[in-house]
């Protein structure tokens, strides 16, 4: 079992979203934090609003997780704040979804160098001074239901999450011998800013029905806290699977269990997206 109270925790994309959720909900178990994102205004903000209830924040460092030599600077101001960190999380990330006709490669790279690389960096420089430490710890890693499933118009996306993933499977069993856990976090539909930012090739944001069909997947939602309860509950009892709606559990297991019926469903869903956009000719 991991606890927070007295643990130093490192949060990446703290600013907004799951991110920032899950530094109040850390924070609310007793942990001090070292937060971090890309966007240095809103990640001031969201320090200032934790200091004002109480929470202890170390650090609030603006930095780009895919810019190796920014991870490295943050590291740096990092142990100059604190002398160990007990906690990473790697939330940080963006959304790019298109068909591979619609995809331009710095859409494929961008994905890339953000949702894979970005956590690489971290595990980097942050699990090394963890196991020299000796005093054991925790990372989480944020995939998504896109790296469990086949899901119409994700492949950078998924190919970043089942990507983080792997990193997860292998850290699983390989940091266990230093008693530092790994939880792997597979949220489905949340309602949070990266929705409103995905990049999708191809395709006017504007477009009617496009804003129908995110208004659909927004009323299937969790909130953010809703999924920040579920990742601490999931670091806090040191499960590997931690999902965030019981719906992407169900349906992991019935890839695993009923794989015909997950293929026949991802056919189905590939059908429907493809008619839809279509018909609305959402694809420009």
């Amino acid at each position: 079992m991991t606890k927070f109270d007295g643990k130093t925790c490192l949060i990446t994309g703290a600013a907004s979203g799951l991110g920032r959720a899950t530094a109040f909900a850390a924070a609310a178990k007793g942990a001090a934090l070292v937060l971090t994102d890309i966007t240095a205004d809103a990640l001031d903000a969201t320090a200032t609003e934790l200091r004002a209830a109480g929470a202890t924040v170390h650090l609030a460092h603006a930095a780009d997780v895919s810019d190796h030599s920014a991870v490295v600077g943050l590291a740096a101001h990092t142990f100059e704040a604190v002398s160990h960190v007990d906690i990473v999380m790697n939330v940080a990330g963006i959304a790019t979804w298109g068909t591979v006709d619609k995809l331009s490669h710095q859409q494929w790279r961008r994905t890339v160098d953000i949702n894979l690389m970005g956590p690489i960096h971290v595990i980097e420089e942050f699990l090394p001074p963890m196991i020299a430490a000796g005093r054991g710890g925790h990372l989480v890693n944020v995939s998504s239901a896109a790296g469990l499933f086949g899901l119409p118009w994700h492949a950078p996306y998924s190919a970043t999450k089942f990507g983080l993933r792997g990193v997860s499977e292998v850290l699983r069993f390989d940091l266990r011998r230093h008693k530092i856990g790994v939880s792997l976090v597979c949220p489905g539909a949340m309602a949070t800013p990266m929705v409103d930012s995905v990049d999708i090739a191809g395709v006017d944001r504007d477009n009617a029905a496009l804003q129908k069909a995110m208004g659909l997947f927004l009323r299937h939602a969790v909130t953010p806290e809703q999924a920040a309860a579920a990742v601490v509950k999931g670091v806090e009892r040191n499960r590997y699977w931690v999902y965030t709606s019981r719906d992407i559990q169900l349906a992991h297991w019935g890839q695993r269990y009923v794989p015909y019926g997950y293929t026949l469903a991802m056919r189905g869903l590939n059908s429907v997206m493809t008619n839809y956009a279509t018909k609305n000719e959402l694809v420009r």
